[in-house]
Parts: C-alpha cells; sequence; structure tokens
C-alpha cells in the first residue's frame, strides 16, 4: 500500500505528469532572465567572494564553511551512484540534461540562498537559523505552507536521504570487501553521532576539512582516467550530444528517458530549487554583509557539484563503454567502470570515494533538520533527542533496505520539498531582484555591498536586529 502510494507520487511528479522536470526549467529560466544571466554574466565574481570567506563570528559559520556544508549534502550517492543510475536508464544523453539543469539550477539556487540569508532568525543559543519554512512565513505569511514544508524536509533530509546515503556506503562496501551491510550499517551509525552531538558548528568544522580533500582527490583521479583515454574524449562527447537530442537509433524515445534521468539525478545531485541549500546559506555570516553573497557562494556549490563532480563520475563510467540499459546498477557501475580503467583498485578507491562523499552527506542532513526544529518550538534537548534518535534508526533501515525502495521513496520527498519551494521563491521574485540590483548596483559603483533594512522593498518582514 506504502509503495503504491510513493509510485503514484512519483508518477505525477516525476513520471507521466513530470510536473517538476517542467516546474525545474521554467523556474531555472525564470531567474536566468530576471536576474540578467547572473550565472554566467557574474560567473568570475562568485570564485573572487572565497577569498576572506574563512572569517566567521560567535553567532555564524564562515561562508566557506556554509558552502563546504552544503557541497557535503549535496555531494554524495548522486555524484557517483545517481549519475551512475541516469547513464543506466537515460544513457548517455541524461548527462547533458544533467548540464542543462545544473547550468539553469545555478540561477534558482542563487534565489534561493538569498532568501535564505535574508529571513533568517536567531534561535535559543544565538545562532542562525533559515530557510524555506522561515522565508514562507515570513515573507509571504503563510504559515500553513512553511508548515508543510518543514514536515517533506523532515522526511526527506530527515530521515529518507540518510538512509539513500548509507545504502550506497553498504552495498559500496559489500560489493568491494564482502562486509555484511548490518555491520557497516552500525559503523555509520557510531561515527555520524560522535559528529552531529556537536550541532552545525561540529559539522561545519567537519565539512571544511573533507570536502575539499575528498573533492580534490576525485577530480584528479578523474582527470587521470581522461588522460589515459585522450582519444576516446571526442566520441564520448559526441555520443553525449547525439544521445540527448534522439539523435541514434532509438530515436525519441532514448531522448525522453535521457531528458527525465538526467534531470531526475541531476537536481538529487545539486538540489537547487530544492530548498535544501538556503539552510547552510542562513547559517553564515555572510562576507561582505549583504544577503545576496550567499546567493553567490551556493551558486558555486550548484557549479562544482554537478558540472564538475558529477562530470567527472560520468566521464569515468563513459570512457569505459559503461553506457547500459541494465535496471538501477547504482555504485557497482561506477565501480566496475573504474575496474576497466586502474584495474582491481577501481573497486577499492570508489568504495572510499562514496563513503567519503556519502558519510558527510549523512552528517550534513542532520543538520538541515535540525535547523527545522526551531519552526515546531522543539529547538530543545528532548526535541534533539528524539529527532537524532529517529535520524540514527533510519541509517540503520537504510544500510540493508532494497536500493529501488529507496531511490523511490528519496525522489518523493524531494519532489515534494522542490514543489513547495519553487512556489515560493517565485512568488517572492520581487524581492530577490530588488535586493539582488542593490547589490548589482553598489559593486557597479565601486562599493563594498553592504545591506540594512530599508535598503530594498521586500515582501514581509525580516527579524529585527539581524538586517
Amino acid at each position: 500500500m506504502l509503495n503504491d502510494i510513493v509510485a503514484f507520487i512519483n508518477n505525477i511528479l516525476w513520471g507521466n505528469g513530470q510536473v517538476l522536470i517542467y516546474m525545474l526549467l521554467i523556474c531555472g529560466i525564470w531567474f536566468t532572465v530576471r536576474l540578467g544571466g547572473v550565472q554566467i554574466k557574474h560567473f568570475g565574481h562568485m570564485f573572487s567572494l572565497l577569498k576572506g570567506s574563512t572569517s566567521s563570528n560567535k553567532e555564524g559559520i564562515s561562508s566557506f564553511q556554509a558552502l563546504c556544508t552544503s557541497l557535503s549534502a549535496r555531494v554524495g550517492t548522486g555524484n557517483l551512484a545517481g549519475v551512475a543510475v541516469a547513464i543506466s536508464l537515460g544513457g548517455a544523453g541524461s548527462i547533458f540534461w544533467m548540464w542543462v539543469i545544473a547550468l539553469l539550477g545555478m540561477a534558482t539556487g542563487f534565489a534561493e540562498s538569498v532568501l535564505g540569508q535574508l529571513y533568517k532568525v536567531k534561535d535559543d543559543h544565538g545562532e542562525f537559523r533559515g530557510g524555506p519554512a522561515y522565508y514562507i512565513k515570513q515573507g509571504l505569511n503563510k504559515t500553513w505552507l512553511a508548515v508543510a514544508f518543514s514536515l517533506c524536509l523532515f522526511l526527506g533530509y530527515g530521515f529518507i536521504f540518510s538512509a539513500v546515503q548509507a545504502n550506497t556506503i553498504t552495498d559500496a562496501l559489500n560489493a568491494a570487501y564482502d562486509i555484511p551491510t548490518s555491520y557497516s550499517g552500525m559503523a555509520i551509525i557510531a561515527l555520524a553521532a560522535l559528529i552531529v552531538v556537536g550541532g552545525l558548528r561540529g559539522i561545519a568544522r567537519f565539512a571544511e576539512w573533507v570536502v575539499p580533500f575528498m573533492g580534490i582527490s576525485y577530480v584528479l583521479a578523474a582527470l587521470l582516467v581522461c588522460a589515459i583515454n585522450i582519444t576516446e574524449l571526442p566520441a564520448m562527447l559526441m555520443n553525449i550530444i547525439q544521445s540527448a537530442f534522439g539523435l541514434q537509433e532509438a530515436g525519441a524515445g532514448a531522448m525522453g528517458a535521457a531528458v527525465k534521468n538526467g534531470i531526475q539525478r541531476g537536481l538529487y545531485s545539486n538540489e537547487a530549487g530544492s530548498g535544501s541549500v538556503p539552510h547552510a546559506a542562513a547559517s553564515a555570516a555572510p562576507n561582505p554583509n549583504h544577503p545576496v553573497s550567499q546567493g553567490y557562494i551556493q551558486m558555486l556549490g550548484v557549479f562544482l557539484d554537478t558540472m564538475v563532480l558529477c562530470t567527472a563520475t560520468a566521464f569515468i563510467i563513459l570512457l569505459a563503454g559503461g553506457s547500459s540499459s541494465e535496471q538501477m546498477e547504482g555504485i557497482r557501475l561506477t565501480q566496475s567502470a573504474m575496474e576497466t580503467h586502474i584495474g582491481a583498485g577501481g573497486a577499492d578507491f570508489v568504495a572510499a570515494a562514496i563513503c567519503f562523499f556519502s558519510f558527510t552527506s549523512v552528517v550534513a542532513n542532520y543538520a538541515y533538520g535540525e535547523s527545522n526544529l526551531h519552526m515546531f518550538k522543539l529547538d530543545n534537548k528532548m526535541g534533539r533527542i528524539v529527532y537524532t534518535c529517529g535520524y540514527l534508526a533510519m541509517i540503520f533501515w537504510g544500510s540493508m533496505a532494497a536500493l529501488p525502495e529507496v531511490w523511490a521513496a528519496a525522489d518523493m520527498a524531494l519532489g515534494l520539498m522542490s514543489v513547495i519551494n519553487i512556489i515560493a521563491i517565485m512568488w517572492m521574485t520581487p524581492t530577490i531582484v530588488s535586493i539582488s540590483k542593490d547589490y548589482f548596483n553598489k559593486r557597479e559603483r565601486g562599493e563594498t555591498p553592504e545591506y540594512k533594512t530599508g535598503d530594498c522593498e521586500i515582501q514581509g518582514k525580516t527579524e529585527d536586529g539581524i538586517w
């Protein structure tokens, strides 16, 4: 019965209805146009903001920590297993559509992160909290919609997504070393518990050390694979383009599968529009002191996640001839591809990579869920204990569950979150455009952009004393 409900909802969002695919494309195009192609026009400025981004204060984490925290949630199964699933079900062309949704998603990620920073609040511990539930409640005065989003986020990031990550870790370790999934599941629970007990700051400190190390290592490995197969690159790129537009034998049916799986897995990987990243953006102490600066920082996160890390996985698989039509191979397809390139050690490398990538996601997911405890007045000791126990229990379930069931539940939770968030941020377009133009104009005049309440016309009201 439960599986039937999940399948019905997913069919509307992702299947025959494809509601969410159209919403994501429209939203990305909308903000690309309304913000003047910010992801292209100001591409270099994203990187310039990393300078000085490691500074923070006692109330917020640094911009660099916020970027690493959001990347630690983004960079996980979507980058290794998710890309493999997209190629298995949609062919090489799915990678092209993954790039398209990432490029458009950069504008969407910018918009939602600006709102996350603008409408943040301070909790009882003096730390910043924020996200879609907060800007829906303050900016749109729609408490019922804010509660609905928070419930979807608890279901997704608080519980199901961590089960997905755990499932991939245990499957990779079982394939590489025959480690029973229950053993590795218990190990994940123990390590996660040690880190999340430190709250958001502990998670951010963990992320800022682990994420750069694992990201750089993985990209270097992909560059090595490309160098080994340099003569095959032109044919691989041509295959991606031809498959994306149904120019091969399979025709339009193959194009439809490529579009669906590329966008679906692209969203799951970079999370642009889903409403997750604004939680990290809200927690940061922005540098410069303007909400839009966090829009740039998190827009960079979308680029690094999909255009860099997902592309690395795609090249590893496709250069090994891994565009297969088999069902749900997940992480094992990536492991098999790496073995083709570097021998038996390939499975070990991917197993290590997925452990790092997915485990950081498990930890960051906890932070996103915890941020919404404040919405339900559960941001206290008992509320955290109950939430933490449920979170850890779901990790153990996910470590032994069947892969299709876990992915289906994750798709449903992500889809429902995204629908609510996309409606909200498009509704709040006037605020996003107004505050963004304030930043753009000050920067064009050679000023350091600073923001104070009253500088722009915004919807609703931000919390007094923060801006």
